[in-house]
């Protein structure tokens, strides 16, 4: 299933949708507790989403007609990490470029550690916003930035998770555009610390334009596709993942439970941001993000004048 968090001048409800993407059936007005909203949902189990697939043959609406959400306006917990080498890769060329260094500098290579395991930090659950809605220009900032993520919703409780038991903690995917202050973030990283405000400013973790369902979807080799004002800028895909998310899934809950509704994301994707191009974001600016099977993200960048 595709199930959607939408308002319609009330509030917050839980939907899926129907008819190629076009329309969506308003699924808490089914009455059924389990429906009331995403979070309950994805906690109800497989219960919940049976209710949700007899509820989606109801009366449904243009979702043009209604206003997207964040699947869950506040997540339990977002984890963003570094999945893709190619990305970092990327990303220390244009370092070394700018600093003048050998391609050799061990001050700009992809460190150790992001092969030994998973790295991930922890974002700010209450900044989400969803497809359609503006993307704030930090006050503090002057090189905005987006990054193409695939973001793993977990659905299940658990702890000490082994990787090949991963994949039953999966609820199901969403796209994620983890838009970053790339001054501010390159300011505080030396600290060591962080990512603080290079990633920390409300509207910075954009998240949809939908859940997919994990047992309708294969993401072991989804195309990834960034768009700039309708003009293609990357391509990529999934399969070139060094870390899956079920090995994400095992590293971080050694010793720690993962909740339902907990936000792992994926990290950028090679070429996934205009960091690695050395093209930067304007005012105005419309990103639309798209992952095969799950559809596109789409966000206008706005700056305030005064």
């Amino acid at each position: 299933m595709k199930l959607v968090t939408f308002t319609s001048g009330s509030e917050p409800r839980l939907g899926a949708l129907v008819d190629g993407d076009q329309r969506v059936v308003d699924l808490t007005a089914s009455g059924e507790a389990q429906l009331r909203d995403m979070q309950t949902l994805i906690e109800s189990g497989a219960d919940g989403l049976a209710l949700a697939r007899a509820a989606a043959d109801g009366p449904s609406v243009a979702l043009e007609d209604v206003t997207p959400l964040s699947p869950v306006p506040v997540p339990a917990q977002i984890r963003d990490c570094l999945c893709f080498e190619e990305h970092l890769a990327n990303c220390f060329a244009v370092l070394r470029r700018r600093n003048g260094a050998a391609d050799d500098d061990p001050r700009f290579q992809i460190p150790d550690v992001f092969y030994r395991q998973p790295i991930y930090y922890k974002a700010n659950r209450f900044a989400c916003i969803g497809t359609g809605h503006d993307i704030a220009w930090p006050r503090y900032g002057e090189l905005l930035d987006y990054e193409l993520e695939l973001a793993c919703w977990i659905g299940r409780r658990g702890r000490d998770i082994a990787e090949e038991d991963a994949a039953e903690h999966i609820f199901g995917y969403s796209v994620f555009n983890d838009v970053t202050a790339r001054d501010a973030q390159m300011a505080e990283i030396g600290g060591s610390l962080g990512p603080a405000k290079g990633k920390d400013f409300d509207t910075a973790n954009v998240l949809g334009p939908c859940i997919v369902t994990s047992d309708e979807l294969d993401v072991s080799n989804l195309e990834m596709i960034a768009r700039i004002n309708g003009e293609e800028v990357s391509r990529g895909a999934t399969a070139s993942q060094t870390w899956t998310f079920p090995q994400v899934i095992a590293h971080v809950s050694q010793s720690e439970t993962l909740h339902p509704g907990e936000v792992l994301g994926s990290g950028t994707v090679g070429w996934g941001c205009g960091f690695e191009r050395e093209a930067m974001l304007a005012p105005g600016d419309l990103i639309e993000l798209e992952i095969e099977g799950i559809g596109v993200l789409r966000n206008r960048i706005v700056k305030e004048t005064a």
